[in-house]
């Protein structure tokens, strides 16, 4: 199976390219221009591994949440080279990413989502990959739902812009906190795999955005 994955989730911007469970990926720090590398990246990814778009088995996309602007770009570059090629599409959660990222058994997943909020979810392996605990949500930092017992790895930059906040939220229950760890399209197209095998996968113009502020994005749009 060769899937690509993208994200400009966040202020970073990266790609990458799942084929036959060996992963390679490429990111780099995007500031405002997202826009203008995530192409050429994509790009130079494929042709360094001698593949035309139209011989992937399908695309994945960080879904969000996060920056409404970045999510919107993903989800649109995702959707024109799916459309172009007629290949399917998967969105993987943003969250999800950071919980994959972690490397941890259960982990509390936080992005800063700015004016004194955060983007939320929990999540614990299981057999077949992660069960959300908590889904995605938009909550204060000292307002975050409990943590079931047992103990937890934080990650993500909500732990780094409300550190104080969490940890004494969360008093008791963290093991580790990886303020560094962010959404990236290698754990996204690890995370894509099952979804396309299981059939989950859609077509390319039904692929969307989840903002989680919803309220702000349609204003924004």
């Amino acid at each position: 199976m060769k899937i690509l994955a993208l994200d400009t989730s966040t202020e970073y911007c990266s790609v990458a390219l799942w084929r036959d469970g060996a992963v390679d990926a490429r990111d780099t720090v995007a500031g405002q221009r997202h826009s203008e590398l995530l192409l050429p990246m994509a790009d130079e990814l494929l042709r360094r591994h001698g593949l035309r778009v139209q011989e992937l088995d399908g695309i994945a996309f960080g879904q969000g949440p996060g920056s409404f602007t970045g999510l919107r770009i993903a989800c649109g570059v995702t959707q024109g080279l799916a459309f172009g090629a007629g290949l399917p599409v998967v969105g993987v959660s943003t969250l999800l990413a950071l919980a994959q990222a972690a490397q941890a058994e259960r982990a509390v997943c936080c992005l800063d989502a700015r004016r004194g909020e955060i983007y939320h979810a929990a999540y614990v392996r299981a057999d077949c990959g992660w069960r959300a605990v908590h889904d995605a949500s938009l909550c204060a930092p000292e307002g975050a739902p409990p943590l079931p017992a047992g103990i937890w790895t934080g990650c993500g930059s909500g732990f780094a812009a409300h550190e104080d906040a969490l940890k004494r939220r969360y008093a008791g229950c963290l093991s580790a906190i990886l303020p560094q760890v962010y959404p990236h399209a290698r754990e996204i197209a690890q995370l894509a795999v099952l979804e396309f095998e299981q059939g989950r996968a859609v077509p390319a113009d039904q692929a969307a955005p989840v903002y989680i502020r919803d309220k702000v994005a349609h204003k924004s749009l």
